[in-house]
């Protein structure tokens, strides 16, 4: 028979167990509080710090972090985008101060807490302004301590493509194979990074240019271009944009040496319908000297490059020639301009196309006027 103090500890024991509440052993559990959502919170972004408990469940987060925070009313501007993986999208594992933000290389691509997604880093050290995929850092250096850098940015980076890291990628992290790539969405990736380091490299016009064919220049499987750069441009060579399909040999990628390789008398196929380009004196001893094609030097071989795409920069732009005749005369070692024909010097100099120089007939066998 029960004693009365086995009947009471019965009774608390039932009590207790109904009164507890029902957890299923398979319920998710809340992810525990991030460290970065009363700073972020603080600071006014609040849409951040409402996901930033997110971080904390993501695999790749393991310590020290960097924020590129965009304003609350920017995201408002999204209403589909994913808000927690838009923070992972705007966070990178490591600390990035301003100051090393702006020893990295212009274009350098930095893998994100997205998974095979990566943020390009660009600056003008001139004025010490940093762009994340082309948003500016307006606030940089806004938090810092040991554990996380704060950078408050002029809007947001949209949801990043799963091809965003597959260029220049610069991280220790370990990425994951990426995804397969069509040979369309490759060129379209080529093209994007030829543009990008043009107009870096003074060649704004053309990238320009790049972009009005875009459409057009996506249908090619690969591409060899023959460029000038702005300041030629703007000095007299205003036709190359006009003639721009006759600069671009398509389908086929002739990196210098291939170049090089060319005999004289070569012909390869230029975009422009029904024209051709001519080696009219073939490269040999050093980077390209002294070839010439439609008689224009080429100055900068492999001035850009990448696997779809090359491109070679040229003294001047090329103009249309009989073919023929640049044939024969490339084979006999002469050269002609607007019908006159020059013997090529004994000594190895060249008769080549050049920019009009005041007071010059434009035919006159001289460099052309930068030296190159």
């Amino acid at each position: 028979m029960s004693t009365p103090l086995q009947l009471f500890l019965l009774l608390t024991s039932i009590i207790t167990t109904i009164a507890a509440p029902s957890v299923s052993p398979t319920s998710p559990l809340p992810p525990p509080p991030s460290p970065f959502a009363p700073i972020l919170g603080k600071l006014g972004f609040r849409q951040l710090a409402s996901a930033s408990n997110n971080l904390s469940t993501t695999p790749s987060w393991k310590g020290p972090t960097t924020i590129f925070a965009p304003t609350d009313s920017s995201l408002l501007t999204c209403p589909s985008c994913s808000l927690p993986l838009l923070l992972q999208e705007h966070t990178l594992p490591g600390l990035y101060s301003l100051d090393y933000l702006l020893t990295l290389p212009f274009g350098t691509k930095i893998q994100t807490l997205a998974p095979s997604r990566c943020l390009t880093i660009t600056s003008d050290k001139n004025t010490a302004k940093i762009y994340v995929n082309g948003v500016e850092i307006t606030r940089p250096d806004l938090y810092t301590d040991e554990n996380v850098v704060i950078h408050a940015i002029q809007g947001f980076v949209s949801h990043l493509s799963p091809l965003s890291c597959i260029i220049e990628r610069t991280t220790s992290l370990s990425f994951p194979p990426p995804p397969p790539v069509t040979e369309f969405s490759l060129m379209r990736l080529m093209l994007d990074d030829a543009m990008l380091r043009l107009r870096i490299r003074g060649y704004s016009v053309l990238s320009l240019a790049l972009k009005v064919k875009y459409s057009e220049l996506l249908e090619l499987r690969s591409m060899t271009l023959f460029a000038i750069d702005d300041f030629e441009i703007f000095a007299g060579g205003d036709s190359f944009v006009s003639n721009l399909r006759l600069h671009v040999v398509p389908n086929m990628r002739l990196s210098g040496a291939d170049l090089e390789s060319l005999a004289a008398a070569t012909v390869v196929p230029a975009m422009e319908w029904g024209e051709n380009l001519v080696v009219t004196t073939a490269g040999g001893g050093g980077p390209l000297k002294p070839m010439r094609i439609n008689y224009v030097k080429v100055v900068r071989p492999d001035l850009v490059s990448n696997s779809k795409i090359v491109v070679h920069g040229l003294a001047v732009p090329f103009e249309r020639v009989n073919q023929t005749d640049a044939v024969d005369l490339a084979r006999i070692g002469r050269c002609r301009f607007n019908g006159v024909g020059s013997d090529v010097d004994a000594k190895g100099g060249v008769c080549e196309k050049q920019a009009p120089v005041a007071g010059v007939d434009p035919t006159v066998e001289i460099e052309e006027h930068r030296g190159l």
